[in-house]
């Protein structure tokens, strides 16, 4: 459909604008060149048109925000290929570091050149070793478990309704809450099954042909990624350099040196977050399977990598992980689950106190109440991906308002106040590398 009166009428004001400022800016500075005792009455009037320009953009993009947001999807859409080779690159690069450098100390002189290419097909082929492992460790296990489940929860749910019997059999109360249970769990599936699971199945057969779609569509990208990968490890160094001369050139040099500093932050908390936070999952997920293994517990495997998995996520994580394991464990065997239950506690705190503190140490900067808040607030807004870029994310946000602050205080002769609070709650905070420059300077 064709776009109305109004819509074409505010992009030809919104165009008319960005024309007008662009215009009227290089007018200004050419009067202001010729005569410059005027100057600051000509920055004045820029400043005031600029002003109202912007407003005018604002408001439009406001009223059309729908439009927006569908043009901005579809860019998304057509970009997701870099998105994940950007994602599947950067998760890469301190592999490909040392592979690089690993490569470069044995490989000296004419054949120096070829250890780059090395690194980086020998860091793609170990990613993608890493994936595969995981899926054919879990996916088997995951299908067996899942049958098996469906297959005897009438049969387990009245073992454990015999056992509960035989170790409760004096109290009627109890019992009357393990039949209630059973009954009520029993009611709930055949009804979900009947009325829902059922007339579903029509949907979902007729919603294959999309599903195929989606899956290729998503191949498609992820293949495209991967190439984009490549490209982007090899041009690292350059990419680099290319961003420090494109922020130089557009900015003084006080400004560009907080910029980089900023930006050098971010890679900190997200890369030495993420990677640090994958190595303490993948060692809390082999020590699960140890555990498991040596006391018995049904679905090890299984258990073990929904434990690591889930412990990627602070705060919460670990009762995510330890909720579906005990329900697992409880179908098969409900002492082994009971005797789980201290198990996963002594490895979280196995994990919270000594492992974790170890790989990761005080690497965000931000209190628990913080970690706490930031997990709530992203997870909320975009799901289990929020929840596992929460904490750096607002341990970003939470430095620049920390910096801006103390800039803030020291310009308006606060600092007593500053070294109050520093006195006061120093220990219970670390330092942010923007407090170092500030205190350095």
């Amino acid at each position: 459909m064709g776009r109305s009166f109004f819509e074409n009428l505010g992009c030809k004001i919104v165009e008319t604008c960005v024309i007008l400022l662009i215009s009227s800016f290089d007018w200004g500075m050419e009067a202001a060149m010729k005569k410059p005792e005027e100057k600051k009455y000509w920055y004045w009037m820029l400043a005031g048109f600029g002003a109202i320009s912007l407003s005018v953009v604002f408001f439009f993009l406001i009223f059309r925000l729908q439009s927006v947001e569908q043009t901005l999807r579809r860019i998304l859409d057509i970009l997701m290929p870099f998105v994940y080779g950007g994602v599947i690159a950067y998760l890469l690069r301190p592999m490909c570091n040392w592979y690089s450098e690993g490569f470069r100390q044995l490989m000296r002189g004419k054949y120096e050149k070829l250890a780059e290419g090395l690194a980086i097909g020998c860091s793609m082929v170990t990613g993608m070793l890493i994936v595969y492992l995981l899926i054919i460790m879990i996916a088997p296990q995951l299908y067996r478990s899942a049958a098996s489940l469906w297959e005897t929860i009438p049969d387990k749910v009245d073992q454990l309704i015999t056992w509960a019997t035989g170790i409760f059999g004096e109290n009627e109360l109890l019992l009357n809450y393990f039949n209630a249970g059973y009954q009520a769990i029993y009611s709930a599936l055949d009804k979900w099954a009947q009325e829902t699971l059922v007339p579903q199945v029509s949907n979902i057969v007729s919603g294959v042909g999309l599903g195929v779609w989606k899956v290729f569509l998503f191949l498609k990208n992820l293949l495209i990624g991967l190439i984009v990968a490549v490209y982007l490890l090899a041009s690292r160094r350059k990419f680099g350099r290319q961003g420090v001369m494109l922020i130089r050139s557009m900015l003084k040099p006080r400004w560009a040196d907080l910029v980089l500093e900023e930006i050098a932050y971010i890679d900190k908390m997200f890369g030495g977050f993420v990677d640090a936070k994958l190595l303490d999952s993948a060692i809390i997920g082999v020590l699960c399977y140890i555990g498991c293994s040596v006391f018995r517990f049904p679905n090890a495997l299984l258990v073990s990598v929904i434990v690591g998995i889930t412990n990627v996520i602070p705060f919460f994580g670990p009762f995510l992980g330890a909720i579906p394991s005990f329900l697992l464990i409880l179908i098969e065997n409900p002492v082994k689950a009971l005797w789980f239950l201290p198990f996963v506690l002594v490895l979280q705190q196995l994990d919270g106190n000594i492992i974790g503190p170890k790989i990761l140490g005080d690497h965000t900067g931000i209190s628990s109440f913080w970690v706490l808040f930031s997990i709530v607030l992203f997870g909320g807004m975009w799901g289990l991906f929020g929840m596992i870029v929460a904490v750096p994310l607002f341990a970003v946000i939470y430095d620049l308002i920390k910096r801006f602050v103390h800039k803030g205080l020291k310009k308006n002769g606060c600092e007593e106040i500053l070294n109050q609070y520093n006195e006061e709650f120093n220990g219970e905070e670390p330092k942010t590398p923007g407090e170092n420059r500030e205190q350095t300077e």
